[in-house]
């Protein structure tokens, strides 16, 4: 890549860290949308990107991209985030991106906080953790890469479980000393005493 292109790429993302894929079928070429090759962390859902500005600030050499679908949220992230070479933003709906535009062992981390747990047994199917989805994840993830899962909701935890243990490369574990900054929900729910489960999911050979 010629180096006044990657200085074009480098000023328009300073400007806005949204990226906009020319197509919806093929990988995204990270390296060019970043300029630079370093290990990807993916947020999916990232909200207002309060979560996704702290963590990216705490490690800058890492590469970060945050997904979310709404307008008004990825906005407000894009206001955060703005000033970080390191964060790049995507509007889509993030099972979709890690399926079609995330190139294999592409991310070193996914982080899934809190989705949408969708309590009510008709809706169990618009939960974005599924079997495919867990697949999808493994392979987008780099080997030893993690899938690291919250949420308040212990029924969907247990169902991401379920899921999780039929996916050959995945190793689970469910953890308690976390280091990442409190997210939103987070903050809301330590207030009201309400236990929040994590899960990380590590990607390993599949025994032959």
């Amino acid at each position: 890549m010629p180096a006044e292109e990657i200085e074009s790429t480098h000023r328009r993302h300073v400007c806005s860290p949204i990226i906009e894929p020319r197509s919806l079928v093929e990988r995204l070429d990270l390296e060019k949308l970043f300029a630079r090759n370093a290990p990807l962390h993916v947020d999916l859902g990232c909200g207002d990107g309060s979560f996704l500005c702290a963590l990216a600030q705490r490690m800058p050499e890492k590469n970060f991209l945050g997904i979310e679908r709404l307008l008004g949220r990825i906005r407000s992230a894009a206001r955060k985030t703005a000033k970080l070479d390191n964060v790049r933003l995507l509007r889509m709906e993030s099972s979709y991106a890690v399926r079609y535009l995330l190139p294999a062992g592409a991310a070193e981390t996914f982080y899934l906080l809190f989705p949408d747990p969708w309590p009510k047994r008709r809706h169990w199917r618009r939960r974005i953790v599924t079997g495919d989805f867990l697949r999808a994840a493994s392979r987008v993830l780099a080997e030893n890469g993690t899938l690291r899962i919250a949420t308040d909701h212990l029924d969907y935890f247990e169902k991401i479980k379920e899921a999780a243990r039929t996916t050959r490369d995945l190793i689970v574990s469910e953890r308690t000393d976390v280091d990442l900054p409190l997210t939103k929900f987070q903050e809301k729910f330590r207030a009201q005493g309400v236990p929040i489960h994590w899960l990380e999911l590590r990607k390993v050979s599949p025994v032959r």
